[in-house]
């Protein structure tokens, strides 16, 4: 019996049930994780608390094929990967390059949610990549150092100039008809 021929009855049970399922090893990982971190009296342990929990997000997301937990997934993924590479010794300890790398990093947890979102919707959100690509520009804009800055300082007066003109265009499309 597929899950589309099962009553409504038993399919909320049987959701019920695997979220409750998941929902408790959740709680348990998480739980296991923070313990170790005090227990072994370690920071760095503690920076796998936002990756551990954007791999329940995740893993929760595509066992009940909910596309609504991938999204706090993939954010809680770039953040986690950003803070992990802020603190580690890939990057200076140049302010501007720790904000383009954790820039880049949370953009691709952005990125990571349209990926995932196949197999949670059947198709591909590309919506995720608005914020994703804003971020990764801004990121990629502070590792280019103070050409990057300047562009970032000409965009202050840019973007409310571009919504200007995209909402003079939309209302002068909407009353100027071409005959």
């Amino acid at each position: 019996m597929t899950p589309q021929d099962q009553p409504i009855a038993e399919q909320s049970s049987s959701t019920k049930t695997k979220n409750g399922l998941v929902a408790g090893v959740a709680l348990i990982v998480i739980g296991l994780v923070a313990l170790a971190a005090q227990l072994l009296d370690s920071p760095n342990l503690g920076m796998l608390i936002l990756p551990t929990l954007a791999i329940i997000f995740l893993a929760w997301g595509l066992i009940t094929r909910t596309f609504g937990l991938i999204i706090p997934g993939g954010i809680l993924a770039g953040i986690g990967l950003g803070a992990i590479l802020v603190e580690s010794d890939l990057t200076s300890q140049h302010e501007l390059m720790q904000g383009g790398v954790f820039m880049l990093a949370f953009a691709s947890g952005w990125v990571l949610i349209t990926l995932l979102s196949v197999f949670t919707t059947n198709h591909l959100q590309w919506w995720p990549l608005i914020p994703g690509g804003i971020m990764a520009a801004i990121g990629g804009l502070l590792l280019a150092g103070d050409a990057g800055l300047k562009v970032l300082e000409l965009s202050e007066y840019l973007w409310p100039i571009a919504l200007i003109v995209v909402g003079l265009a939309i209302i002068l499309r909407r009353y100027i008809r071409p005959s």
